[in-house]
């Protein structure tokens, strides 16, 4: 696979906007500059930082919408739109759009975050998708250790922690890397194959 899809949830608004929006921005940034694709709520706060960052950096940006249609994710969610490429309207509110951001992603970078990213975080490790805690930046990102010491986390789900920006994508690429091996292998010879004349 060429582009891996990094999902980065954070808290749209509270402290953790404040103290650690430059470490989402670092994250969308690594992300970008790794060549791969940022993921996000299509919302303000930490996840739009992230998607700046990686804008900035030339890279792509796909937001997951609450809203039904571009005139309701601005009027009535008021949600960003100038820092993604794509925007996905899911019309799901912010509960079922939570489900399909994460499940549509390879992996989760938890940053900060309050209850939609422990919602999103708790998504992803049910669906066995690798999880990456940014811990150092605040909110449910910090208290997550705890969280796991009490609840462990389903079988067959990847942790890890770090709290270096760049060493966190990183770890999330070269985790990614080899779980995809033997279907990237699928991939190439499938694209070898010759392709046939199409019908009519």
């Amino acid at each position: 696979m060429s582009k891996y899809q990094i999902c980065v949830s954070g808290a749209a608004a509270g402290e953790t906007v404040e103290t650690s929006h430059l470490l989402a921005y670092a994250l969308g940034a690594a992300i970008a500059k790794s060549g791969h694709t940022l993921t996000t709520g299509a919302t303000v706060g930490l996840p739009q930082y992230a998607a700046r960052g990686a804008k900035d950096n030339g890279g792509l940006s796909i937001g997951f919408s609450p809203a039904a249609s571009i005139r309701e994710h601005l009027k009535s969610y008021r949600l960003p739109v100038k820092e993604f490429d794509y925007i996905n309207f899911t019309n799901m509110d912010y509960v079922g759009r939570d489900v399909y951001l994460v499940r549509s992603s390879d992996a989760l970078i938890t940053v900060g975050g309050r209850m939609g990213s422990l919602h999103e975080f708790a998504t992803a490790l049910e669906s066995h998708k690798f999880c990456a805690v940014l811990l150092g930046s605040g909110g449910l990102a910090d208290f997550i250790p705890t969280i796991i010491d009490r609840l462990p986390i389903p079988t067959g789900s990847k942790l890890i922690y770090e709290t270096d920006p760049e060493r966190i994508v990183k770890q999330v690429i070269e985790y990614l890397d080899k779980d995809y091996a033997d279907f990237k292998d699928d991939i190439e010879s499938l694209e070898r194959r010759p392709k046939k004349a199409p019908r009519g």
